[in-house]
Order: structure tokens, then C-alpha cells, then sequence
């Protein structure tokens, strides 16, 4: 996936990844995190998510990363905040308040860069990458999330073979092998595709939507 595919994604509003509500398992899940107040949370490939406003307002400090400039001015704007912009190496970073979103390519993140994020939500970061390089963002993760490190991800599984990503599918066993020395919980497990047209017109018969809690 490079990164022309997304930025044209967002230039023709082909964002039907985009949500716009908060995400209902974040809001049933989270809070059994018990992340302490004002811990860093990281949120890879992120939009313009309201999930990004949720957190803040659970008293974490948000990170997002996004490639798409669009998507991160359509965030500020659409919630009428005005950042502060500035740079942090190959990063642009727009920040207002507890939300900060660095605009770059998230495999130019640095260990250090991660160091400090207690929490991971991942909505769409890992089904949105092909598999050659999920290992690759695993693997960032693993070098730069701290020991002690809590997570939600959501994934999806289905019949690839039918219709192809993003978002892509991401089985449980892979999950669990990409998160190895990680605790993996599964939280959640739901049957989507009557509410997926676009699934079952392809022939897909399940589509899966699975929430897992990862603690490091």
C-alpha cells in the first residue's frame, strides 16, 4: 500500500472506514483498561476518528498518526480547535489541548516516539495493511511501546479470497503470533455481515468483527 492510495482515498472522500459516531466497543472496553489519568495513548492510522476526542475526554493525552493532512485538518476543523502546528523529525505535528496528531508515514517513527505511550487503540491500523506489512508495524510497536503497555484492537475476518482489503482480513491466530510475549484477551466477538452489503454481494458469508485487549 503506498502511500499515493491513501491520499487519493481522501481526496475523492472514498473514507467509508471513517465513522461517525465513537466506536462502541472502545466505550464498552476501555474503561477496563484502567489506564492511569494522563497516560499517553497511541492511535496508528487514525483519521479524523471522534474516538480521538473520546479518549481526550477520558483524561488521557491522544496521539494519532496519519499520513493524510486532509484527514487530520478535516479532525481540528470539524471540531472547531485550532492547533498549534510544529515539526518533530519527519513528522508535522498538530496539536490542541490533549490531542496531538503527527501527519507522516507511521514507519518514520522513532522507539523514543513510542516510549511513552502506556496505551495502544487500534481500530484501523492493522487491518488497513496489507500482510507484508503488518509484520512490519508489529514489529515498530514491539521495539517502542514500554513493558506494562495496554491495548484495544478491533479486527475483522473474512473469506479474502471473495473480495479483497482494506480492510483486510487479520485471523485470530495471527493476532496472537504478531503479539507474541504480549498478553492477548479476546473481549468480543460479533457477526456483521447483514449490516455489510457490500460483503455478501461479493459472496463473502461471514464477516467477523473481534475486539482483543493486549496487555505487554
Amino acid at each position: 500500500m503506498q502511500a499515493a492510495f491513501w491520499h487519493k482515498k481522501w481526496a475523492d472522500n472514498q473514507i467509508g472506514f471513517h465513522q461517525s459516531q465513537v466506536n462502541p466497543y472502545l466505550q464498552a472496553h476501555w474503561p477496563a483498561l484502567q489506564l492511569a489519568p494522563g497516560s499517553r495513548v497511541l492511535v496508528p492510522l487514525c483519521g479524523k476518528s471522534l474516538d480521538l476526542l473520546w479518549l481526550a475526554g477520558q483524561g488521557h493525552q491522544v496521539r494519532g498518526v496519519e499520513l493524510s493532512a486532509q484527514a487530520i485538518e478535516a479532525f481540528f476543523a470539524g471540531n472547531g480547535l485550532q492547533p498549534e502546528v510544529s515539526r518533530q523529525g519527519q513528522f508535522e505535528v498538530w496539536r490542541s489541548g490533549e490531542i496531538e496528531l503527527w501527519c507522516g508515514d507511521i514507519f518514520d517513527l522513532q522507539a523514543a516516539d513510542l516510549a511513552e505511550c502506556a496505551g495502544l487503540y487500534d481500530r484501523a491500523a492493522l487491518i488497513a495493511l496489507p500482510q507484508e506489512m503488518r509484520s512490519s508495524y508489529l514489529q515498530l510497536l514491539g521495539n517502542g511501546l514500554p513493558a506494562g503497555a495496554q491495548g484495544l484492537l478491533v479486527t475483522l475476518e473474512y473469506d479474502q479470497t471473495r473480495i479483497d482489503g482494506p480492510p483486510f482480513s487479520v485471523a485470530e491466530r495471527e493476532v496472537r503470533e504478531g503479539y507474541a510475549g504480549w498478553q492477548v484477551g479476546a473481549l468480543e466477538t460479533q457477526q456483521i455481515i447483514a449490516e455489510s452489503p457490500k460483503y455478501s454481494q461479493a459472496g463473502v458469508s461471514s464477516l467477523l468483527e473481534r475486539v482483543y485487549h493486549l496487555h505487554r
